[in-house]
């Protein structure tokens, strides 16, 4: 900036060209020196660049993630405390997708239960169904049919690679890849339209009940599930094209939110979070549930413990899952889908009506044709449901998170006492600050789609 000033030389700070009388204890006072056109002042700031560099070591700037952001997976709050672009503190704040599900359970029927826990981690939703259900036989001391667990081995496998893909799709759009956005929401649709198939619902089926399923699946599913298998391995590669060999994908993931084995068993961190810690710990292999012991597949895990890795196992786990899926298919004898035991299952074969509870006139005219004993049985067993002897236990299945277990207390009557849920995603959160503090607060974002929360089943 150019002054013309007539003031005499020396009246100024820095009048004499020298770089300015600073003795006054100034250190922004500017230099001057004269030229053709008059007196000029150099406004520098004078040390202003060290003394910025000393208050960044000690300012500490906290901002708030979410909870309203795409890249917080929904309505997660993540409090951050940065040090210019690196992260020095970090929490994550819960609790505003609060539905309070699980206290629900406790004033409806022991089947009712099945249509609440199934809205809890709403992108698994037939994996809540199948332990909230096996934790009510195991109190029943009673075991579904095979057919029906072949049936909810199916579903659960089916359920894991819709979930997988929405990790992919997700966390692609958050990382700035369109593209694996729509390929993964692409290849979601094909299993979600399956599954109504299969169950007459996209989402939240309770179709898995206590003591089997609610119906058979259709006549022709083997010819729709073997079609889902081909599209779907046809389409895998893609990935693999897209992102696993992509160099910016790799520069964004690989070496982010390192997580090692001790800190997984210190935090209690379960699923693809702790394979790829190294651990090749997955329920079905090690406490083995609904038949899983006779299915042929792998576990995969690996010791890099970062993003890239945890995205790598979940593709090769949606291989996996094609594979028991088409086993399910071989495994499929005819038989029963529901306990053989009146006190449990209903008198007559479900029929799904137009809305969709089984409530079809065909249904009614069945029982009502039977006897008067039988529809009165019916109408209490509905109304009322039935009794659980008490006790509690603690069922897990492995969900696509992790380690999911209900915990039901029974005092013996028609409801439960208590339902109390180990969410993998709540107890993989924990983990959130270990992984992301001291990385960019780019990474967090990263972090964030590596775990893959879900906060329907995190605040339940």
């Amino acid at each position: 900036m150019s002054i013309d000033a007539e003031t005499p030389t020396g009246s100024r700070p820095g009048g004499d060209g020298s770089g300015g009388d600073r003795s006054g204890g100034d250190p922004f006072a500017a230099s001057a020196r004269e030229t053709t056109e008059g007196r000029v002042y150099t406004v520098t700031g004078g040390d202003w660049e060290d003394f910025l560099d000393d208050t960044q070591q000690e300012e500490r700037v906290v901002i708030n993630l979410g909870p309203q952001h795409p890249s917080t997976h929904g309505v997660l709050r993540l409090v951050l405390e940065l040090e210019g672009e690196t992260v020095t503190k970090a929490r994550s704040v819960i609790g505003y997708l609060h539905t309070g599900i699980e206290k629900n359970t406790e004033y409806r029927t022991w089947t009712q239960g099945v249509t609440f826990v199934t809205r809890m981690d709403y992108l698994a939703p037939l994996h809540n169904e199948t332990a909230y259900s096996l934790g009510v036989e195991k109190l029943l001391r009673v075991s579904a049919p095979e057919r029906a667990e072949t049936i909810r081995v199916l579903l659960m496998e089916l359920n894991r690679i819709s979930s997988h893909l929405v990790f992919l799709a997700t966390g692609a759009m958050e990382l700035g890849s369109t593209t694996g956005m729509t390929f993964g929401f692409r290849d979601r649709e094909e299993v979600l339209h399956l599954l109504e198939f299969l169950t007459g619902l996209r989402m939240n089926h309770a179709f898995i009940r206590p003591g089997g399923v609610a119906q058979d699946i259709p006549e022709n599913s083997r010819e729709k599930v073997l079609e889902f298998c081909k599209v779907m391995e046809n389409r895998l590669p893609d990935y693999d094209k897209l992102f696993s060999g992509q160099p910016i994908w790799k520069q964004r993931l690989k070496g982010v939110g390192y997580l090692p084995l001790d800190a997984c068993l210190a935090l209690g961190t379960t699923g693809p979070i702790l394979r790829s810690a190294g651990l090749a710990w997955d329920l079905r292999k090690v406490e083995p549930y609904c038949g899983y012991e006779q299915f042929d597949f792998e576990v995969p895990t690996s010791t890099d413990a970062d993003c890239y890795s945890r995205f790598l196992l979940r593709v090769e786990e949606i291989r996996q899952s094609l594979r028991i899926v088409r086993q399910c298919m071989d495994k499929l004898e005819p038989g029963p889908v529901m306990v053989d035991d009146p006190k449990i299952a209903w008198p007559a074969q479900l029929s799904i009506g137009p809305d969709g509870m089984g409530n079809s006139l065909d249904h009614v005219r069945k029982i009502m044709g039977q006897s008067m004993e039988s529809l009165i049985h019916h109408f209490k067993l509905v109304t009322e449901g039935f009794d659980v002897p008490p006790g509690q236990t603690y069922t897990p299945v492995e969900a696509p998170r992790g380690e999911l277990g209900y915990h039901h207390v029974s005092d013996g009557g028609t409801r439960p006492m208590r339902v109390h849920v180990r969410d993998p995603s709540f107890v993989n959160l924990e983990a959130f600050p270990a992984m992301a503090e001291g990385g960019l607060v780019a990474d967090v974002i990263a972090v964030v789609a590596s775990i893959d929360p879900v906060m329907g089943g995190v605040d339940r």
